[in-house]
Protein backbone atom coordinates (compact mmCIF):
# COMPACT_ATOMS: atom_id res chain seq x y z
CA UNK A 1 0.00 0.00 0.00
CA UNK A 2 1.16 3.93 -0.65
CA UNK A 3 2.64 5.38 2.26
CA UNK A 4 0.67 8.31 3.27
CA UNK A 5 4.05 10.30 4.11
CA UNK A 6 4.13 13.27 2.13
CA UNK A 7 6.58 16.64 2.10
CA UNK A 8 10.68 16.52 2.78
CA UNK A 9 12.83 16.09 -0.09
CA UNK A 10 12.75 13.24 -2.37
CA UNK A 11 14.69 10.25 -1.61
CA UNK A 12 18.69 10.05 -1.31
CA UNK A 13 20.53 8.93 -5.04
CA UNK A 14 21.92 5.18 -4.38
CA UNK A 15 19.67 4.58 -1.32
CA UNK A 16 20.01 1.25 0.02
CA UNK A 17 16.83 -1.35 0.04
CA UNK A 18 15.13 -0.42 3.35
CA UNK A 19 15.97 2.34 3.90
CA UNK A 20 13.24 5.52 3.03
CA UNK A 21 10.66 3.28 2.33
CA UNK A 22 7.89 5.86 2.78
CA UNK A 23 9.33 8.59 0.76
CA UNK A 24 9.76 5.92 -1.96
CA UNK A 25 6.47 4.96 -2.11
CA UNK A 26 5.17 8.55 -1.36
CA UNK A 27 7.22 9.81 -4.17
CA UNK A 28 6.69 7.36 -6.84
CA UNK A 29 3.08 7.37 -6.50
CA UNK A 30 3.35 11.33 -7.23
CA UNK A 31 5.74 10.41 -10.61
CA UNK A 32 2.36 8.16 -11.33
CA UNK A 33 0.46 11.29 -11.21
CA UNK A 34 2.76 12.99 -13.72
CA UNK A 35 3.30 9.52 -16.15
CA UNK A 36 -0.72 9.55 -16.52
CA UNK A 37 -0.34 13.86 -17.43
CA UNK A 38 2.11 13.01 -19.90
CA UNK A 39 3.64 15.63 -21.89
CA UNK A 40 6.14 18.29 -20.16
CA UNK A 41 4.94 16.83 -16.80
CA UNK A 42 7.70 13.85 -17.89
CA UNK A 43 9.32 16.76 -16.94
CA UNK A 44 8.86 16.45 -13.17
CA UNK A 45 9.87 12.74 -12.93
CA UNK A 46 13.56 13.92 -12.09
CA UNK A 47 13.01 14.76 -8.70
CA UNK A 48 10.85 11.82 -7.68
CA UNK A 49 12.29 9.25 -8.71
CA UNK A 50 15.91 7.31 -8.13
CA UNK A 51 17.93 7.55 -11.20
CA UNK A 52 17.93 3.75 -12.25
CA UNK A 53 14.29 4.21 -11.59
CA UNK A 54 14.14 7.63 -13.57
CA UNK A 55 15.59 6.14 -16.29
CA UNK A 56 14.48 2.52 -16.48
CA UNK A 57 10.43 4.71 -16.82
CA UNK A 58 11.66 7.20 -19.33
CA UNK A 59 12.80 3.86 -21.36
CA UNK A 60 9.41 2.59 -20.92
CA UNK A 61 7.94 5.71 -21.71
CA UNK A 62 9.53 5.88 -25.12
CA UNK A 63 9.01 1.91 -25.69
CA UNK A 64 5.20 2.29 -25.50
CA UNK A 65 4.35 0.32 -22.16
CA UNK A 66 0.73 1.01 -20.93
CA UNK A 67 1.46 1.44 -17.04
CA UNK A 68 -2.28 0.39 -16.77
CA UNK A 69 -1.41 -2.42 -19.01
CA UNK A 70 -3.98 -5.80 -17.95
CA UNK A 71 -2.72 -9.33 -16.98
CA UNK A 72 -3.18 -11.19 -20.36
CA UNK A 73 -2.65 -14.63 -21.34
CA UNK A 74 0.82 -14.11 -23.26
CA UNK A 75 3.48 -16.19 -22.77
CA UNK A 76 5.10 -19.76 -22.74
CA UNK A 77 3.13 -22.22 -21.30
CA UNK A 78 2.75 -26.00 -20.78
CA UNK A 79 4.92 -28.17 -22.93
CA UNK A 80 6.14 -25.25 -24.93
CA UNK A 81 7.50 -24.18 -21.28
CA UNK A 82 8.90 -27.23 -20.50
CA UNK A 83 10.92 -27.73 -23.50
CA UNK A 84 12.54 -24.60 -23.03
CA UNK A 85 13.88 -24.50 -19.62
CA UNK A 86 14.49 -27.87 -19.51
CA UNK A 87 17.43 -27.08 -22.46
CA UNK A 88 18.21 -23.82 -21.00
CA UNK A 89 21.85 -23.96 -19.23
CA UNK A 90 20.31 -22.26 -15.55
CA UNK A 91 18.45 -25.74 -15.58
CA UNK A 92 21.55 -27.33 -14.32
CA UNK A 93 21.68 -24.71 -11.52
CA UNK A 94 18.50 -25.43 -10.22
CA UNK A 95 19.50 -28.28 -7.57
CA UNK A 96 21.91 -25.54 -5.98
CA UNK A 97 19.51 -22.58 -5.96
CA UNK A 98 17.16 -24.39 -4.69
CA UNK A 99 19.76 -25.81 -1.39
CA UNK A 100 21.10 -22.17 -1.38
CA UNK A 101 18.01 -20.30 -2.02
CA UNK A 102 14.57 -21.56 -2.30
CA UNK A 103 14.51 -23.67 0.91
CA UNK A 104 15.27 -21.25 3.13
CA UNK A 105 13.37 -18.64 1.61
CA UNK A 106 10.18 -20.56 0.26
CA UNK A 107 9.21 -21.26 3.88
CA UNK A 108 9.41 -17.55 5.00
CA UNK A 109 6.23 -16.43 2.32
CA UNK A 110 8.28 -15.25 -0.09
CA UNK A 111 8.62 -15.97 -3.39
CA UNK A 112 11.91 -17.11 -5.57
CA UNK A 113 11.36 -16.34 -9.39
CA UNK A 114 13.95 -17.77 -11.73
CA UNK A 115 14.35 -16.10 -15.09
CA UNK A 116 16.20 -15.99 -18.43
CA UNK A 117 18.37 -14.13 -19.94
CA UNK A 118 15.55 -12.21 -21.92
CA UNK A 119 13.69 -12.12 -18.53
CA UNK A 120 11.16 -15.14 -19.58
CA UNK A 121 10.35 -16.45 -15.78
CA UNK A 122 11.29 -19.89 -16.16
CA UNK A 123 10.19 -21.53 -12.57
CA UNK A 124 8.72 -19.90 -9.70
CA UNK A 125 8.74 -21.35 -6.20
CA UNK A 126 7.09 -20.88 -3.12
CA UNK A 127 4.11 -20.88 -0.61
CA UNK A 128 1.39 -22.69 -3.00
CA UNK A 129 -0.90 -19.65 -2.13
CA UNK A 130 1.62 -16.95 -2.34
CA UNK A 131 2.52 -18.75 -5.91
CA UNK A 132 -1.12 -18.18 -6.84
CA UNK A 133 -0.97 -14.76 -5.25
CA UNK A 134 2.03 -13.58 -7.73
CA UNK A 135 0.30 -15.20 -10.94
CA UNK A 136 -2.28 -12.54 -10.73
CA UNK A 137 -0.33 -9.85 -10.95
CA UNK A 138 1.61 -11.39 -13.80
CA UNK A 139 4.63 -12.89 -12.06
CA UNK A 140 4.24 -16.65 -13.59
CA UNK A 141 6.17 -19.16 -15.47
CA UNK A 142 6.38 -18.52 -18.82
CA UNK A 143 5.39 -14.74 -18.75
CA UNK A 144 7.84 -12.44 -20.33
CA UNK A 145 9.46 -9.98 -17.56
CA UNK A 146 11.30 -7.69 -19.94
CA UNK A 147 11.60 -3.91 -19.33
CA UNK A 148 10.62 -3.93 -23.50
CA UNK A 149 7.57 -5.70 -22.04
CA UNK A 150 5.90 -4.69 -19.23
CA UNK A 151 8.33 -1.71 -18.03
CA UNK A 152 10.01 -0.81 -14.99
CA UNK A 153 10.94 -4.35 -12.53
CA UNK A 154 13.67 -5.71 -10.80
CA UNK A 155 14.02 -8.52 -13.58
CA UNK A 156 13.86 -6.88 -16.50
CA UNK A 157 16.10 -4.08 -14.79
CA UNK A 158 18.56 -6.77 -13.84
CA UNK A 159 18.12 -7.70 -18.06
CA UNK A 160 18.90 -4.47 -19.25
CA UNK A 161 21.81 -3.13 -16.71
CA UNK A 162 23.10 -6.95 -16.06
CA UNK A 163 23.32 -5.40 -12.24
CA UNK A 164 21.41 -6.27 -9.50
CA UNK A 165 18.64 -4.22 -8.53
CA UNK A 166 15.59 -3.80 -6.71
CA UNK A 167 12.56 -1.96 -6.86
CA UNK A 168 9.82 -1.16 -4.46
CA UNK A 169 5.96 -1.10 -4.65
CA UNK A 170 4.75 2.04 -6.80
CA UNK A 171 8.58 2.32 -8.25
CA UNK A 172 7.20 -0.38 -10.85
CA UNK A 173 6.23 0.94 -14.20
CA UNK A 174 2.62 -1.38 -14.14
CA UNK A 175 0.07 -0.81 -11.78
CA UNK A 176 -0.86 -3.85 -11.15
CA UNK A 177 2.76 -4.51 -9.85
CA UNK A 178 2.40 -1.89 -6.95
CA UNK A 179 1.69 -4.59 -4.00
CA UNK A 180 5.43 -6.47 -4.34
CA UNK A 181 9.01 -5.66 -3.98
CA UNK A 182 11.49 -7.62 -5.92
CA UNK A 183 15.35 -8.09 -5.22
CA UNK A 184 16.96 -9.60 -8.21
CA UNK A 185 20.62 -10.27 -9.48
CA UNK A 186 22.32 -11.79 -12.69
CA UNK A 187 24.06 -14.38 -12.97
CA UNK A 188 27.00 -14.78 -15.91
CA UNK A 189 28.66 -17.31 -17.40
CA UNK A 190 32.51 -17.67 -17.70
CA UNK A 191 32.53 -15.57 -20.94
CA UNK A 192 30.57 -12.62 -19.33
CA UNK A 193 27.01 -13.13 -20.93
CA UNK A 194 24.22 -12.90 -19.01
CA UNK A 195 22.41 -16.47 -18.39
CA UNK A 196 19.88 -15.83 -16.12
CA UNK A 197 18.24 -13.15 -13.23
CA UNK A 198 17.15 -14.98 -9.66
CA UNK A 199 14.38 -12.59 -7.94
CA UNK A 200 13.00 -12.80 -4.69
CA UNK A 201 9.78 -11.16 -3.93
CA UNK A 202 7.43 -10.59 -1.79
CA UNK A 203 5.81 -7.43 0.51
CA UNK A 204 8.13 -5.29 2.30
CA UNK A 205 10.34 -7.32 3.83
CA UNK A 206 11.93 -7.97 0.53
CA UNK A 207 13.23 -4.27 0.84
CA UNK A 208 16.08 -4.78 3.17
CA UNK A 209 19.65 -4.78 2.35
CA UNK A 210 20.20 -8.60 3.72
CA UNK A 211 17.54 -9.98 0.89
CA UNK A 212 19.41 -8.30 -1.98
CA UNK A 213 22.34 -9.77 -0.35
CA UNK A 214 21.40 -12.97 -0.52
CA UNK A 215 20.21 -12.91 -3.81
CA UNK A 216 23.79 -11.62 -5.25
CA UNK A 217 25.39 -14.11 -2.74
CA UNK A 218 23.13 -16.97 -4.33
CA UNK A 219 24.20 -15.53 -8.18
CA UNK A 220 27.94 -15.74 -7.28
CA UNK A 221 28.00 -19.45 -5.91
CA UNK A 222 26.06 -20.07 -9.35
CA UNK A 223 28.30 -18.15 -11.88
CA UNK A 224 30.95 -20.50 -10.04
CA UNK A 225 29.36 -23.71 -10.51
CA UNK A 226 29.15 -22.26 -14.48
CA UNK A 227 32.66 -21.48 -14.05
CA UNK A 228 33.92 -24.96 -12.56
CA UNK A 229 31.97 -26.90 -15.02
CA UNK A 230 33.57 -25.07 -17.65
CA UNK A 231 36.71 -25.52 -17.04
CA UNK A 232 36.97 -29.26 -16.39
CA UNK A 233 35.08 -29.61 -19.75
CA UNK A 234 38.14 -27.98 -21.15
CA UNK A 235 35.35 -25.16 -22.46
CA UNK A 236 37.43 -22.06 -20.69
CA UNK A 237 40.47 -20.44 -20.21
CA UNK A 238 42.90 -21.79 -22.88
CA UNK A 239 46.25 -20.82 -22.76
CA UNK A 240 47.91 -19.64 -25.70
CA UNK A 241 51.46 -21.36 -26.74
CA UNK A 242 53.08 -18.08 -24.71
CA UNK A 243 51.55 -19.40 -21.58
CA UNK A 244 49.57 -16.19 -21.18
CA UNK A 245 45.81 -17.37 -19.82
CA UNK A 246 42.96 -15.79 -22.00
CA UNK A 247 40.35 -16.63 -18.87
CA UNK A 248 39.19 -13.51 -17.00
CA UNK A 249 38.69 -15.59 -13.86
CA UNK A 250 39.93 -18.08 -12.25
CA UNK A 251 38.95 -20.59 -9.13
CA UNK A 252 40.96 -21.05 -6.08
CA UNK A 253 39.71 -23.76 -3.58
CA UNK A 254 41.60 -23.58 0.20
CA UNK A 255 39.01 -24.68 2.32
CA UNK A 256 39.03 -27.44 3.71
CA UNK A 257 41.50 -30.10 4.44
CA UNK A 258 42.00 -31.17 0.72
CA UNK A 259 44.87 -30.23 -1.61
CA UNK A 260 44.91 -26.28 -2.49
CA UNK A 261 43.36 -26.59 -6.25
CA UNK A 262 43.54 -23.57 -8.70
CA UNK A 263 41.05 -24.27 -11.46
CA UNK A 264 42.06 -22.88 -14.97
CA UNK A 265 42.81 -23.73 -18.74
CA UNK A 266 39.52 -26.59 -18.33
CA UNK A 267 41.78 -28.34 -15.40
CA UNK A 268 41.70 -28.40 -12.00
CA UNK A 269 45.72 -27.72 -10.99
CA UNK A 270 47.14 -28.85 -7.81
CA UNK A 271 49.00 -26.13 -5.65
CA UNK A 272 51.34 -26.34 -3.23
CA UNK A 273 50.62 -24.95 0.01
CA UNK A 274 53.01 -22.00 -0.88
CA UNK A 275 51.88 -20.77 -4.37
CA UNK A 276 48.27 -21.46 -2.30
CA UNK A 277 49.11 -18.87 0.16
CA UNK A 278 50.45 -16.34 -2.20
CA UNK A 279 47.41 -16.74 -4.39
CA UNK A 280 45.09 -16.23 -1.70
CA UNK A 281 46.77 -13.47 0.26
CA UNK A 282 46.82 -11.74 -3.28
CA UNK A 283 43.14 -12.01 -3.73
CA UNK A 284 42.67 -10.82 0.10
CA UNK A 285 44.75 -7.50 -0.98
CA UNK A 286 43.83 -6.27 -4.45
CA UNK A 287 45.62 -3.01 -4.12
CA UNK A 288 48.85 -5.24 -4.48
CA UNK A 289 51.34 -6.55 -1.80
CA UNK A 290 55.01 -5.52 -2.16
CA UNK A 291 57.16 -7.75 -1.61
CA UNK A 292 58.26 -7.12 2.16
CA UNK A 293 54.92 -6.56 3.37
CA UNK A 294 54.05 -10.23 1.52
CA UNK A 295 57.09 -11.82 3.10
CA UNK A 296 55.74 -10.94 6.43
CA UNK A 297 52.39 -12.14 6.13
CA UNK A 298 54.01 -15.52 4.51
CA UNK A 299 56.57 -15.95 7.53
CA UNK A 300 56.74 -14.35 10.85
CA UNK A 301 61.04 -15.24 10.55
CA UNK A 302 62.85 -13.00 7.72
CA UNK A 303 61.92 -14.32 4.51
CA UNK A 304 64.23 -12.51 1.97
CA UNK A 305 63.16 -10.88 -0.81
CA UNK A 306 64.91 -12.74 -3.06
CA UNK A 307 63.10 -16.07 -2.15
CA UNK A 308 60.12 -13.98 -2.47
CA UNK A 309 61.50 -13.48 -6.49
CA UNK A 310 61.95 -17.29 -6.36
CA UNK A 311 58.72 -18.28 -5.15
CA UNK A 312 56.95 -15.48 -7.57
CA UNK A 313 58.77 -17.19 -10.53
CA UNK A 314 57.88 -20.39 -10.07
CA UNK A 315 54.41 -19.36 -9.35
CA UNK A 316 54.45 -17.76 -12.63
CA UNK A 317 55.30 -21.02 -14.56
CA UNK A 318 51.95 -22.73 -12.77
CA UNK A 319 49.69 -19.81 -13.55
CA UNK A 320 51.03 -18.05 -16.28
CA UNK A 321 52.82 -14.79 -16.60
CA UNK A 322 50.23 -12.58 -17.18
CA UNK A 323 48.13 -13.54 -13.94
CA UNK A 324 49.38 -11.26 -11.62
CA UNK A 325 52.12 -8.40 -12.00
CA UNK A 326 54.57 -6.86 -9.66
CA UNK A 327 55.89 -3.82 -7.90
CA UNK A 328 53.41 -4.46 -6.29
CA UNK A 329 52.76 -7.51 -6.45
CA UNK A 330 48.81 -7.25 -7.32
CA UNK A 331 46.16 -9.69 -9.36
CA UNK A 332 45.69 -8.55 -12.94
CA UNK A 333 42.39 -10.83 -13.44
CA UNK A 334 39.96 -11.96 -10.43
CA UNK A 335 40.17 -14.91 -8.78
CA UNK A 336 37.29 -16.58 -7.53
CA UNK A 337 37.77 -18.30 -4.34
CA UNK A 338 35.52 -20.67 -2.21
CA UNK A 339 36.67 -17.67 0.83
CA UNK A 340 34.35 -15.41 -1.38
CA UNK A 341 30.78 -17.46 -2.01
CA UNK A 342 30.98 -18.00 1.64
CA UNK A 343 31.83 -14.13 2.96
CA UNK A 344 28.83 -13.23 0.70
CA UNK A 345 26.52 -15.97 2.43
CA UNK A 346 27.47 -14.13 5.48
CA UNK A 347 27.00 -10.86 4.39
CA UNK A 348 23.42 -11.77 3.50
CA UNK A 349 22.64 -13.46 6.83
CA UNK A 350 21.92 -16.45 5.56
CA UNK A 351 24.20 -19.02 8.14
CA UNK A 352 22.61 -22.06 6.69
CA UNK A 353 23.97 -21.24 3.61
CA UNK A 354 27.63 -20.40 4.62
CA UNK A 355 27.61 -23.90 6.36
CA UNK A 356 26.93 -25.64 3.62
CA UNK A 357 29.75 -23.88 1.82
CA UNK A 358 32.54 -24.21 4.56
CA UNK A 359 34.20 -27.54 3.46
CA UNK A 360 36.58 -26.93 6.44
CA UNK A 361 39.63 -24.18 7.95
CA UNK A 362 41.08 -22.35 5.60
CA UNK A 363 44.49 -23.88 4.31
CA UNK A 364 44.20 -25.92 7.77
CA UNK A 365 47.91 -26.78 7.73
CA UNK A 366 49.60 -23.20 6.51
CA UNK A 367 51.31 -21.90 9.70
CA UNK A 368 51.60 -18.22 7.37
CA UNK A 369 50.61 -15.39 9.57
CA UNK A 370 48.76 -13.64 7.06
CA UNK A 371 47.08 -16.86 6.36
CA UNK A 372 46.00 -17.89 10.08
CA UNK A 373 44.84 -14.50 10.54
CA UNK A 374 42.27 -15.23 7.45
CA UNK A 375 41.56 -18.80 8.73
CA UNK A 376 40.33 -17.24 12.05
CA UNK A 377 38.49 -13.93 10.88
CA UNK A 378 36.22 -16.58 8.77
CA UNK A 379 35.58 -19.17 11.91
CA UNK A 380 35.09 -16.40 14.52
CA UNK A 381 32.40 -14.64 11.90
CA UNK A 382 31.31 -17.98 10.77
CA UNK A 383 30.62 -19.11 14.88
CA UNK A 384 29.09 -16.17 15.56
CA UNK A 385 26.35 -16.50 12.80
CA UNK A 386 25.93 -19.44 13.93
CA UNK A 387 25.80 -18.96 18.14
CA UNK A 388 23.31 -16.15 16.92
CA UNK A 389 21.01 -17.36 14.44
CA UNK A 390 18.65 -19.49 17.39
CA UNK A 391 18.13 -22.00 14.54
CA UNK A 392 18.13 -25.61 15.58
CA UNK A 393 19.23 -27.21 11.77
CA UNK A 394 21.67 -24.47 11.92
CA UNK A 395 23.48 -25.64 15.04
CA UNK A 396 23.02 -29.20 14.26
CA UNK A 397 24.84 -28.94 11.58
CA UNK A 398 27.54 -26.73 12.97
CA UNK A 399 27.83 -29.48 16.05
CA UNK A 400 28.32 -32.40 14.10
CA UNK A 401 31.28 -30.34 12.07
CA UNK A 402 34.66 -31.10 12.77
CA UNK A 403 34.83 -27.12 14.19
CA UNK A 404 31.83 -27.27 16.59
CA UNK A 405 31.76 -30.76 17.41
CA UNK A 406 33.30 -29.48 21.14
CA UNK A 407 31.87 -26.00 20.98
CA UNK A 408 30.52 -26.34 24.39
CA UNK A 409 28.40 -22.86 23.71
CA UNK A 410 27.37 -23.99 20.72
CA UNK A 411 26.00 -27.25 22.37
CA UNK A 412 24.19 -25.39 25.33
CA UNK A 413 22.78 -22.95 22.28
CA UNK A 414 21.45 -26.51 20.67
CA UNK A 415 20.14 -27.82 23.70
CA UNK A 416 17.95 -24.33 24.11
CA UNK A 417 16.40 -25.16 20.33
CA UNK A 418 14.96 -28.52 21.57
CA UNK A 419 12.19 -29.47 23.80
CA UNK A 420 12.75 -31.02 27.19
CA UNK A 421 10.66 -33.65 26.75
CA UNK A 422 12.49 -35.37 23.46
CA UNK A 423 15.23 -37.67 23.75
CA UNK A 424 17.36 -35.54 21.67
CA UNK A 425 17.12 -33.14 24.85
CA UNK A 426 18.81 -36.12 26.58
CA UNK A 427 21.53 -36.53 24.10
CA UNK A 428 22.39 -33.21 23.88
CA UNK A 429 22.96 -32.65 28.02
CA UNK A 430 24.81 -35.84 28.19
CA UNK A 431 27.23 -34.26 25.66
CA UNK A 432 27.32 -30.93 27.80
CA UNK A 433 28.09 -33.05 30.94
CA UNK A 434 31.19 -34.56 28.84
CA UNK A 435 32.70 -31.21 27.40
CA UNK A 436 31.99 -29.54 30.80
CA UNK A 437 34.09 -32.50 32.83
CA UNK A 438 36.72 -32.39 29.83
CA UNK A 439 37.29 -28.59 30.14
CA UNK A 440 37.59 -28.89 33.84
CA UNK A 441 40.17 -31.85 33.77
CA UNK A 442 41.95 -29.17 30.87
CA UNK A 443 42.26 -26.56 33.58
CA UNK A 444 43.57 -28.77 36.41
CA UNK A 445 45.67 -30.06 34.71
CA UNK A 446 46.72 -26.20 33.69
CA UNK A 447 47.08 -25.23 37.19
CA UNK A 448 49.22 -28.08 37.56
CA UNK A 449 51.62 -27.50 34.81
CA UNK A 450 51.87 -24.04 36.62
CA UNK A 451 52.76 -24.83 39.85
Amino acid sequence: MVSNLAGGRPPRHGVEPGTQLGALEAYAAQAHGYLSAGGEQLSQLAGLLRPVVLESWLRSVRGGVDPMDPLDGRGLRGADLQRYRDAHPIAALMPLIDKLLVQDTARTGLIVAVADQFGRVLWVHGNPDQVDAAAEIGLRAGDDLSERRIGTNAVGLVVRTGRAAWIHGPEHFLHRMHQITGAAAPVHDPDGRLVGVLMIAGGVRVAKPEILALVKATSTAAEMDLLLTAMRAGQHGAVSSTGEISAARLGLDVLGLGQPLLTVAGDRVPLSQRHAEILLLLAEHPEGLGADHLALLLDDTDLDNGTIRAAMSRLRAVVGPNVFGSRPYRLRVHIATDIEALRAALDSGAVDTALRLYAGPVLPRSTAPGIIDIRDELRVRLRAAVLGSGDAAVLRRWTACAEGRDDAAAWVAYRATVDRDSPLYAQIEAKIRVLDRRLGADATRMQRSRS
